[in-house]
């Protein structure tokens, strides 16, 4: 299975946090193709940026080594473009776009995205 990280999780995995439940964590684990996209790191990054995330020294080096860059491109954005408005999240719209794009899989706890015609792993 090729999965693409939802924010928040690519967030658990780093602090070992218990809401990734063990069968997703060994999901991760197992597969060879685990993504994080670009689009996550801007949103993390707005994120500390307004105060409302701390992250510790390390943090992108750890998500690089752990997880394969999923750069952005205009075919994602058109995808993005074409999707139901079921979800209005800028962010959750662009990997759910990714995801449609690439074939991946979305490790998530945000159920909603499972509103989209995309394949989710629940985190």
């Amino acid at each position: 299975m090729r999965l693409l990280l939802d924010t928040h999780v690519a967030i658990w995995w780093l602090d070992g946090d218990r809401r990734l439940s063990d069968t997703t964590r060994s999901a991760i684990e197992a597969t060879d193709e685990a993504y994080l996209s670009v689009v996550s790191l801007w949103e993390i990054f707005i994120k500390q940026d307004l105060g409302r995330l701390d992250l510790p020294a390390g943090f992108t080096d750890a998500l690089r080594d752990d997880f394969a860059d999923l750069p952005l491109t205009v075919d994602h954005v058109l995808a993005g473009r074409a999707l139901s408005m079921v979800h209005r999240d800028p962010f959750d719209r662009m990997l759910v776009a990714q995801a449609v794009a690439e074939g991946l899989t979305i490790v998530t706890a945000d159920r909603a995205l499972a509103d989209f015609q995309v394949s989710v792993l629940p985190a």
